[in-house]
């Protein structure tokens, strides 16, 4: 029998840790200067990675972090230096310029990883997974992850919307703002990293 209990308690969890509504402004500074359709696509995209990192770890999490002797807490860390580099490029507008991303897709880093499938959403998932010892209880564990995705991806595909009425000075306005957000999230999570690293010795 599903399990709404377990349902409830990862879904709000994840909806916490991935937090879809702050997820709209660092979209739009990310993407910022691309067609609509393209806009579409990265919004699909970052998903489907999101969606296929949180999966594989659901299932091997534990043996691929215990195989590649990587703790938690470095996970956490490696994610939130990678975070900081991308808000720095915000910050300072460097993503405005667009020879320097035409090319990259950040609709899989940072984006799809580790903004979205980041150390919290993929701790988060492995112990879910854990727990769920029941046909139940694991069917509302995948129906939750399934849930939370959809969810992202209306308020992206949607936030493609937003970009019309605010236009050009808009966009850069919301761009500094995504990057100050993502810098905080960036240091927030290398902080948790270190606390959990010292916390462990």
């Amino acid at each position: 029998m599903f399990d709404l209990a377990v349902f409830g308690s990862l879904f709000l969890t994840l909806f916490v840790i991935m937090d879809p509504p702050g997820i709209t402004p660092i979209f739009l500074g990310l993407t910022s200067g691309r067609q609509a359709a393209a806009q579409r696509r990265m919004a699909l995209q970052a998903v489907c990675v999101a969606g296929g990192v949180i999966t594989v770890f659901g299932v091997l999490g534990h043996q691929i972090l215990n195989y590649l002797h990587v703790s938690v807490p470095a996970l956490m860390i490696a994610g939130g230096l990678l975070l900081l580099l991308i808000a720095l490029d915000l910050l300072t507008g460097k993503t405005d310029e667009p020879r320097q991303t035409k090319d990259v897709n950040v609709a899989l880093v940072p984006l799809g990883m580790p903004l979205l499938a980041g150390p919290g959403a993929i701790v988060a998932v492995i112990l879910a997974v854990q727990r769920a010892d029941e046909p139940g209880a694991r069917l509302a564990v995948w129906t939750a992850i399934l849930a939370i995705h959809v969810v992202l991806w209306l308020v992206m595909r949607y936030s493609v919307l937003i970009i019309r009425v605010i236009k050009d000075g808009g966009v850069v306005l919301v761009t500094r703002l995504a990057g100050m957000m993502l810098s905080a999230i960036a240091v927030q999570q290398i902080i948790n990293g270190v606390t959990q690293v010292i916390e462990a010795g």
